[in-house]
C-alpha cells in the first residue's frame, strides 16, 4: 500500500481526530513526516479511553502504528504514554519487541501533556516554531482511539461508526462504553447507572477543556468524555460565565502577577502566547496595544492559566479564545517564528496533574476506574451532527424515510474542501434530515 491508497481508505472511512477536534487524519499524514508519534498521554484529568484501548487491543494499535510509519517511510513510530498506566504499559512491553520501527517513550505525569507540541518536545526534544505545525519538524501526532480506527478501516474494512467514551462524576457506575455515533448524553447517563444528585451540569470532553451540554445533545466523532457534575460545582460555574462578565471580573481584581503567562505551556515552550498582557489590555483599556491581542492567536486552550493559575478566578483562556476567533475571522494568523527558546524553568513550572485535580476538586472522583464494557450497545435512535470535525461541514446525500444500514455513507465533503465522510451509526430509517444533523431511527425501535 502506497501514501495515497492510506490517505484514500483513511477519508472514505470518515477517520477523524478522535481526540481533539477531529481534524481529517488523511490530511495529516504527509511521507516528509521522519517520526510518527502515537499519543496516548490523555492528559485530561478523569478521562481513560486511550490507556483502555491500549491494554486491550495492543496488537491492533500497535500493528496499525507500524503500517503508518512503513507507508509514510518514517524513521520510527512512538508511543508516548505516562508511567503510570500500567496496565496498557505491561501489554505494551509484551508486544513492542515484534515491531522493530517502533519505540516507547514515557512521559511526566503533567498536564496538558496531550498538547501536540508539547509531546512532540516531550518525545523527540524539537520545539514546533510558534505558528508552524507538526510536521516542520517532522513530526505527526496520532490520537491512540484514531490509530485504532486506521486499523479497522484498513484490515477491516470498517468505517468510523462508533465511539468510546467515559461517563464518570456523579454517576452511580462509571464506566467506558462503545456506542453508536450520534447516542444522546441522556442514554449514556443511564448506561452508568443514572444520576447521584438531583441538579447537574454535563460537560462534554474533559474538565479543561471540555464544554457545557445538556442530555439531548449526541455524541460525536470526537467526544471522550462525558463529565455529570452537581450544579453548583466550580468547574460548572466557571464555564458558565459570559464575555461581559469575565470582562468586568478582570477590570476589578486582575492583579497583573503574571501567573497566567508564567505557567503557560506554550509559553514555557518560547511561544509568544502572554495572557497577562492581553488581560492587562483589558483591564486598562489599552486597545493602541495591538502586540497584546495578537498573542491570543498562539494559545492552544489548555485552561491552566484560568483552571489553575490565576489566584483571582478569572478567565484568561476564555478572553484568548474570544479575541482568538474574532481575530481569525479577520483574516489575522500567527506569524511563524523560529526563534523560541525553551524556559529553563520549564521543568519546575509544569502543572503536576495531582496537583490539578485537586485544584479542581475532583479528587473524589479520580480514584473511580470506570471500566471498559465490551458489550455491544444499542439504541433507538440517534442525532449525528453534519459538523464534528475540523473543516466545512458535510453534506447529506440521503433523504427522510430512507433505509439505511450502518456503515453506509450519509453525508460526503464537497469538492476540494476539508472535511469528512459520515456513515450512518445504526440500521435503520432516516427519520429527520437537517442542515445540522441526520437523525436515523432504529428498526423495531420506540416511535
Amino acid at each position: 500500500m502506497n501514501i495515497e491508497e492510506l490517505k484514500q481508505r483513511i477519508f472514505e472511512s470518515g477517520v477523524v481526530g478522535a481526540g481533539g477536534a477531529g481534524f481529517p487524519t488523511n490530511v495529516k499524514l504527509n511521507e516528509n513526516a521522519d517520526t510518527i508519534i502515537l499519543n496516548c498521554a490523555e492528559c485530561e484529568p478523569l478521562l481513560r479511553v486511550d490507556q483502555q484501548l491500549m491494554a486491550i487491543y495492543t496488537d491492533e494499535i500497535i500493528s496499525a502504528l507500524s503500517l503508518i510509519v512503513e507507508t509514510l517511510k518514517a524513521n520510527v513510530g512512538i508511543i508516548a504514554i505516562k508511567a503510570k498506566y500500567k496496565e496498557a504499559l505491561e501489554a505494551i512491553n509484551n508486544r513492542i519487541s515484534q515491531y522493530p520501527f517502533i519505540k516507547l517513550h514515557l512521559l511526566p505525569d503533567i498536564y496538558p501533556s496531550g498538547d501536540e507540541v508539547m509531546m512532540i518536545y516531550e518525545a523527540t526534544g524539537k520545539v514546533v516554531p510558534r505558528g508552524s505545525i507538526p510536521i516542520v519538524v517532522g513530526a505527526i501526532v496520532l490520537n491512540t482511539e484514531t490509530v485504532l480506527n486506521i486499523y479497522n478501516a484498513i484490515i477491516k474494512q470498517q468505517p468510523v461508526t462508533k465511539k468510546y467514551v467515559t461517563i464518570t462524576g456523579e454517576v452511580n457506575s462509571p464506566i467506558t462504553v462503545c456506542v453508536p455515533i450520534g447516542t444522546k448524553i441522556k442514554e449514556l447517563i443511564k448506561m452508568a447507572g443514572g444520576q447521584r444528585v438531583d441538579e447537574i451540569g454535563i460537560v462534554m470532553g474533559g474538565p479543561m477543556t471540555g464544554i457545557l451540554v445538556d442530555e439531548d445533545t449526541p455524541i460525536t466523532k470526537t467526544t471522550k468524555a462525558i463529565l455529570v457534575l452537581p450544579k453548583k460545582h466550580t468547574i460548572i460555574q466557571r464555564k458558565q460565565a459570559t464575555t461581559v462578565l469575565n470582562i468586568k471580573k478582570v477590570m476589578s481584581v486582575c492583579s497583573q502577577c503574571r501567573m497566567c503567562t508564567d505557567l503557560c505551556p506554550r509559553n514555557l515552550l518560547g511561544h509568544n502566547v502572554e495572557p497577562h498582557r492581553l488581560m492587562n489590555a483589558l483591564a486598562n483599556g489599552l486597545t493602541i496595544d495591538s502586540s497584546a491581542f495578537l498573542t491570543a492567536l498562539g494559545c492552544c486552550s489548555c485552561g491552566i492559566c484560568e483552571m489553575f493559575a490565576c489566584h483571582h478566578e478569572l478567565s484568561p483562556r476564555s478572553l484568548m479564545m474570544d479575541c482568538k476567533a474574532k481575530l481569525m475571522a479577520k483574516g489575522l494568523k500567527q506569524t511563524v517564528s523560529e526563534n523560541s527558546r525553551v524556559n529553563p524553568q520549564r521543568d519546575i513550572r509544569a502543572v503536576q496533574t495531582k496537583r490539578l485535580i485537586a485544584r479542581l476538586n475532583l479528587t473524589q472522583y479520580n480514584n473511580i476506574k470506570a471500566p471498559i464494557s465490551k458489550k455491544e450497545i444499542f439504541v433507538d435512535s440517534v442525532e449525528i451532527p453534519l459538523k464534528q470535525h475540523v473543516g466545512v461541514p458535510s453534506i447529506s446525500n440521503v433523504e427522510e424515510q430512507q433505509l439505511v444500514h450502518a456503515g453506509d455513507v450519509i453525508a460526503t465533503v464537497p469538492d476540494a474542501a476539508l472535511g469528512a465522510v459520515i456513515h450512518a451509526s445504526i440500521d435503520g430509517k432516516v427519520e429527520k434530515v437537517t442542515q445540522n444533523s441526520i437523525t436515523i431511527r432504529a428498526r423495531g425501535g420506540r416511535e
